[in-house]
């Protein structure tokens, strides 16, 4: 009988996964929520800021925009590039921008504020 010889790359038999038995056999619960619809109920709700000495109710969507423009103004850098990046994609959807320097969540993000623009769901800032 031969033997199997246990090593970097070939673990003992007993302890490798089955053939045919699922990692995860429940999976995700019906009902649960995934990320990307949480998000989405998260910045489409409401919130209240001040704009001008005024009080105005806003989508936290168009508010989080807001103050990417305000933060971007006054000179921080990623996020004048974060804007830069999400306003090249909008003046010019067919090009795709060079987004390299963004961390993969700020192409995530940017993504999900292209999508909603495009379906008229942010108004103009």
């Amino acid at each position: 009988m031969a033997t199997y010889k246990v090593g970097y790359g070939k673990p003992p038999k007993h302890t490798q996964f089955k053939k045919g038995v699922s990692g995860n056999p429940s999976g995700r619960p019906k009902g649960s929520l995934s990320m990307a619809t949480v998000l989405q109920r998260c910045l489409g709700e409401k919130t209240v800021i001040v704009e001008d000495g005024k009080q105005k109710t806003v989508s936290k969507m168009e508010a989080a925009v807001k103050q990417l423009v305000d933060k971007a103004i006054v000179g921080d850098m990623h996020a004048f590039r974060v804007l830069s990046v999400l306003t090249q994609v909008l003046d010019d959807p067919t090009t795709r921008a060079t987004t390299s320097d963004l961390e993969e969540s700020d192409r995530k993000i940017l993504q999900s504020l292209v999508q909603r623009v495009a379906r008229g769901a942010v108004t103009a800032v």
